[in-house]
């Protein structure tokens, strides 16, 4: 990495918790389970844990720096010094570059509230190198301000203005030594530059001479960039109606990034942000060409720089300029690939027993968590709570329908009417009509998806593991009605449902603690409900999330998922978790590590279209525009929801009903027009149409048997 910047959580009470604006009304978003854990971690145990946090992180990031890196690193008054001491101790004193000052605010006000200090109005950015002598570096510059204009350019020369600057310096230096004109410096002068340099603003006419002959350089102020940027940052502020802002409490200005992104990389290099809130650095990055990281705990962050950056992108193409994709990773997924790598050197057998091993105790910890009775002696399900049988679904795949059929198929066996099935991912599209199915063989089945919050020993011996129910999306493709080859490849996807289970609070607790001519907002079961006492202890509820599109803060479609899979290099030898765990890889007799291609199983989503609600713009878009596929055949489009707290669900929507075309072997019996039929390569076809039944279209006009092609046309 050539930079990293990083604007930690040095403020006690950053505790990821958030406000959301429903109905006129605000949500207080109370933090998850790792987002409280993250700051139990950080202001646990106060200044110690928070320096314990960031030494650790610290010292990965000096071994991610490139050898011409450097880092930035924003704080202010509560822990600059503590942070000044860790950056010494691992960066070392000598790759100290600057303490930046960087005014983030006009005025408080405290002393109108009674303070007893100076106004607080700045934050301390540190800036370090990996190696101060060969960091990358570019002078930046301010612009003049019209008082030193007036004060320094003061002088014309034909409509320019200029200023006069003498050519000779305090300390000697090269070749000065000469005599110019028949002048020399003054007494303890010395000249700043070459006689060669000299003579170069002399054919220039840039020299000017005083009535006793000494020299001055002519500065143009067309010419100059504006003055050399010092450690006194004061003109950078975020305005409160800037277009620039997204709401986001610790979101920086655009100018203060620009300024440290342009001065310590290039284009193309890769920037990074660990704790990037807002996305500013990302989105800054992105438009001055560079490549970069963002990463951050809070789900709503993440959430907030997606669109940020999808705002972007639109942006530059609309100028007709480049602009890279970006994909959204997960890191709870490669979590538990790492829990179960098994590394070392193993037969086959021993890595067998190992692996074995290694699931039965991660079971184990998702069923304490679950807090469900372990089942020792049934060959399937796992375990039981509250009268529900409990089964933990594969740890590397998603649950899908033939493992859902084999849970109610062993429910029916042991004459069962109740199981959880728990698992980190469900097979998209497979709910709601599995949940109908086993309903129908008189079977209540709840799918839960388990956080990843259980590989947090501490919540899970405290019992505060939650796992969600799923939540519901349902998408309708809608099919251009024209009788052109285009218009039959040719369709719109349509968000018609969104529903989730959250809770937050319960209403009985929010009453209690309401007081008179009070009122509160709570999350239960599935909606925002505000909770209002009069003054004379009357109580009134209002549904805020009315309509299903409230909860919708963005949705994209992806019209080919499975066309583009998840590839990843790994160590030869290991596996996906390898590239993540501590695994033993392979390597050249040199030493160079082997790597090679992986499928992790999964498929990178594109956002080939997308809405979302932005600062300005509440309105969603519900029917996407056109897409025509390029030849017909079967596709599977994605459709991603993600919730106004910032929580993502997807779902598949299978394309093509009247994409495909069938070879027709017999026409035997065939009656009535053969309208439908195509002519390609000399056989003749047939095609479905919006999805009706194949099967019967083929009976009626007795084609048998069908065929599929192997190739799409």
């Amino acid at each position: 990495m050539n930079l990293i910047y990083i604007d930690p959580p040095f403020d006690v009470g950053a505790d990821f918790s958030m406000d959301i604006a429903i109905g006129g009304e605000t949500f207080h978003k109370e933090p998850n389970l790792l987002e409280q854990i993250a700051y139990r971690d950080t202001w646990g145990r106060g200044s110690d844990s928070f320096i314990s946090m960031i030494y650790e992180r610290l010292i990965l990031m000096r071994d991610l720096l490139a050898e011409d890196g450097s880092i930035y690193v924003h704080c202010d008054w509560r822990v600059n010094a503590w942070m000044r001491c860790t950056l010494n101790e691992i960066f070392g004193t000598q790759n100290f570059v600057n303490q930046i000052c960087w005014r983030r605010t006009t005025a408080h006000g405290d002393a109108k509230q009674g303070a007893r200090h100076f106004d607080i109005l700045d934050d301390t950015i540190l800036f370090f190198a990996r190696e101060d002598a060969r960091k990358l570096w570019s002078t930046q510059y301010v612009p003049f301000s019209d008082e030193q204009i007036e004060a320094q350019y003061n002088k014309f020369e034909a409509g320019r203005r200029y200023r006069l600057v003498t050519p000779t310096a305090a300390k000697p230096g090269g070749d000065t030594s000469y005599e110019w004109q028949g002048v020399t410096p003054p007494k303890g002068r010395y000249w700043a530059y070459s006689k060669e340099k000299m003579e170069e603003f002399d054919q220039q006419e840039k020299l000017y001479y005083s009535n006793t002959g000494q020299p001055y350089i002519k500065y143009y102020l067309d010419e100059r960039p504006g003055v050399a940027a010092s450690t006194i940052w004061s003109d950078m502020l975020l305005a409160p109606t800037a277009k620039e802002r997204v709401d986001y409490p610790t979101q920086k200005p655009e100018a203060l990034l620009e300024c440290i992104i342009k001065a310590s990389s290039n284009e193309g290099d890769l920037v990074a942000d660990f704790f990037c809130g807002s996305g500013t650095t990302a989105a800054v990055a992105e438009k001055l060409g560079r490549k970069w990281i963002a990463t951050d705990l809070g789900k709503f962050a993440i959430h907030t720089t997606r669109k940020r950056l999808i705002g972007v992108q639109r942006k530059l193409k609309a100028a007709d300029k480049d602009f890279r994709a970006f994909e959204v990773l997960n890191l709870g997924r490669y979590e538990r690939q790492a829990y179960l790598n098994v590394g070392g050197r193993l037969s086959p057998q021993q890595r067998e027993q190992a692996l074995a091993e290694k699931e039965r105790e991660f079971r184990e910890l998702i069923l304490r968590a679950y807090r469900a009775e372990p089942l020792d002696n049934d060959g399937f399900f796992q375990g039981k709570s509250r009268n529900r049988l409990v089964v933990v679904g594969p740890i590397n795949l998603p649950v899908g329908r033939l493992f859902v059929e084999e849970v109610i198929i062993e429910c029916r066996k042991r004459g069962a009417t109740r199981v959880d099935v728990l698992a980190f991912e469900f097979e998209m599209g497979l709910f709601p009509a599995v949940l109908g199915e086993a309903k129908g063989k008189g079977i209540d089945l709840t799918p839960k998806y388990i956080p990843a919050e259980v590989f947090d020993k501490r919540a899970v011996d405290k019992g505060q593991v939650v796992f969600h129910d799923i939540s519901f999306v349902e998408a309708t493709p809608r099919y251009t009605r024209g009788k052109s080859a285009r218009d039959k490849r040719t369709v719109q996807i349509e968000l018609t449902d969104f529903s989730v289970h959250y809770n937050q609070g319960t209403a009985e607790a929010a009453i209690a603690a309401l007081k008179d001519g009070k009122n509160g907002v709570i999350c239960d079961r599935g909606q925002l409900l505000k909770i209002s006492k009069s003054k004379n202890g009357v109580i009134r509820r209002e549904v805020l999330t009315r309509e299903w599109t409230d909860w919708v803060d963005y949705w994209a479609v992806d019209f080919d998922y499975q066309s583009r899979k998840e590839i990843i290099k790994v160590p030869v030898g290991g596996d996906v978790g390898a590239a993540v765990a501590h695994s033993e890889p392979s390597a050249h007799p040199d030493g160079e590590v082997e790597f090679e291609e992986h499928w992790t199983g999964g498929y990178i989503f594109e956002n080939e279209w997308q809405s979302f609600r932005t600062r300005k713009q509440r309105e969603l878009e519900l029917i996407t525009a056109e897409h025509t596929y390029e030849r017909p055949g079967r596709y599977t489009a994605a459709v991603k929801v993600i919730d106004i707290f910032g929580n993502d669900t997807m779902t598949l929507v299978p394309m093509g009903g009247r994409l495909i075309l069938w070879k027709q072997y017999s026409l035997w019996g065939l009656s009535g027009s053969r309208k439908g039929y195509k002519q390609l390569n000399g056989h003749r076809f047939i095609c479905t149409f919006e999805g009706k039944s194949l099967f019967k279209r083929q009976r009626r006009l007795n084609l048998w048997p069908p065929v599929r092609l192997s190739e799409n046309y």
